[in-house]
């Protein structure tokens, strides 16, 4: 056993363990590689144990791994600017940052120009934390829905966020949202939270996605 699959192994414990503990079936919550500044063999690794996608914080680190490996998926995790909407949405099989409405009618208008389809998540911050950056409040969503105007382009997965690991309550909080934004949209939104310090936690509170650093491929 490698020191990938060892560490892989610990995090589907932790997952299952977790998912036992509230009643889930950890089939359900999905393990995100987050693959920041990490080698591409060590990514390649990974991929040949079952990973398909890969989270990337950074447009020009994810381009440079893009360009040498398009066999493999990557997602953005990190944040967006508007003059970089059109390489994001022709390299990045996922968008997990879309955080306002200006972003969203841009991406919106080149979906459309491009003629391409890509998933969509929307980045929330409840607590308002100038710490991070990104984020949407919970009275900005309504906008940033709209902007995106239901198009099928642009299918929303759900909401994504980097909740304070001083706040307990955090996790809950934002499952009290998606509740309120299915119940609106009437259909289901999934969560990506949680990552290695707190991915119990954010599994018990509901989270669909972990995203996972340093716990899957150790420190850098």
């Amino acid at each position: 056993m490698t020191p990938l699959s060892s560490r892989i192994a610990r995090l589907r414990t932790r997952i299952q363990r977790a998912c036992e503990d509230c009643g889930r079936d950890p089939g359900g919550v999905e393990l995100l590689p987050v693959s920041k500044r990490q080698p591409l063999n060590l990514v390649r690794e990974a991929a040949a144990l079952g990973f398909p996608r890969f989270g990337e914080n950074y447009v020009q680190e994810a381009l440079a791994k893009i360009s040498e490996a398009p066999d493999l998926g990557f997602v953005l995790i990190g944040p967006l600017q508007r003059n970089k909407a059109r390489t994001a949405l022709l390299n990045f099989r996922q968008i997990m940052t879309v955080d306002r409405p200006e972003l969203a009618l841009r991406l919106r208008h080149l979906a459309g120009e491009l003629d391409v389809t890509r998933e969509i998540w929307l980045q929330v911050d409840l607590w308002d934390e100038t710490t991070k950056v990104g984020g949407a409040g919970a009275g900005d969503l309504e906008a940033v829905f709209a902007a995106l105007g239901d198009d099928p382009r642009l299918p929303v997965q759900g909401f994504m966020a980097i909740p304070p690991p001083e706040d307990p309550g955090s996790f809950r909080a934002l499952d009290l949202l998606r509740t309120r934004w299915q119940e609106k949209l009437g259909r289901k939104l999934r969560l990506s939270m949680g990552m290695s310090g707190d991915l119990e936690e954010a599994i018990r509170a509901g989270s669909d996605q972990v995203r996972i650093g340093t716990a899957f491929f150790g420190t850098r």
